[in-house]
């Protein structure tokens, strides 16, 4: 029977090609999306991915939703946490809304989303939980106190939880993606993202194939030694 994945924020960009990815490794995936009704239904007519809808910073809506999943596609074994939004400003413009948002969002998805998977991993002895973190959790941003906090916090995270999980068969990893030619890439001003490009030795932006083809390793039958792993994938914009 094949493993059923969730992939939240899965219908676009980054998360449109995980979808992808692991539905070609042989995997039923549920595809997660928080607002563009339109465009999830293009997803799917496109793609033959089932999308749903729910906003993953709410913890009843994750466990509803994770349930509605089960429900319809089996035991969830496989997540990606995937789903992150922005909310960009200096310190002395930055609201507490803007904070908040971005942590519910981004870390606080991560934690609701395990919390609703996590017991049903590890009755069945196996799991596969891959949190998308971001090179600027590793090296800061400036303007980005909320999101660079909330990946970071990402990081962190990953290693507890893979713990957490190590002796009943789930794995907990993280990738942390470098610029990728997105959506959300193509917002930065051309100028600004010009003096980006300039700073990763390979001379271009990711591809977000690059970022899924990661996520199907870290997902795959035979990744069960890896766990508490952040795979970064940025270029040689950041080494450490």
């Amino acid at each position: 029977m094949a493993r059923v994945a969730i992939v939240t924020g899965g219908t676009r960009g980054i998360g449109e090609a995980i979808s992808l990815a692991l539905k070609e490794a042989g995997m039923t995936v549920a595809a997660n999306y928080a607002g563009n009704d339109e465009r999830a239904k293009a997803f799917t007519t496109r793609t033959g991915i089932k999308a749903y809808k729910w906003d993953v910073g709410d913890f009843d809506a994750c466990q509803k939703g994770c349930q509605q999943v089960a429900d319809e596609l089996g035991p969830i074994d496989v997540v990606v946490n995937n789903a992150g939004i922005t909310r960009d400003g200096t310190m002395p413009k930055m609201t507490y809304e803007m904070w908040d948002d971005v942590m519910r969002t981004n870390l606080g998805g991560c934690f609701n989303m395990a919390k609703a998977v996590f017991p049903g991993m590890r009755e069945r002895k196996w799991g596969r939980i891959v949190n998308i973190g971001s090179i600027n959790g590793q090296a800061g941003q400036y303007g980005q106190v909320n999101y660079a906090a909330a990946k970071s916090g990402i990081h962190g995270f990953t290693k507890a939880l893979a713990q957490e999980g190590a002796r009943a068969g789930i794995t907990v990893n993280a990738i942390a993606p470098g610029y990728i030619d997105t959506d959300m890439v193509a917002a930065v001003p051309a100028d600004v993202l010009e003096k980006i490009v300039a700073k990763i030795p390979v001379g271009r932006l990711g591809q977000a194939h690059e970022i899924a083809r990661g996520v199907a390793f870290l997902c795959a039958e035979d990744a069960g030694f890896v766990t508490g792993s952040t795979l970064s994938i940025n270029g040689g914009q950041h080494m450490y």
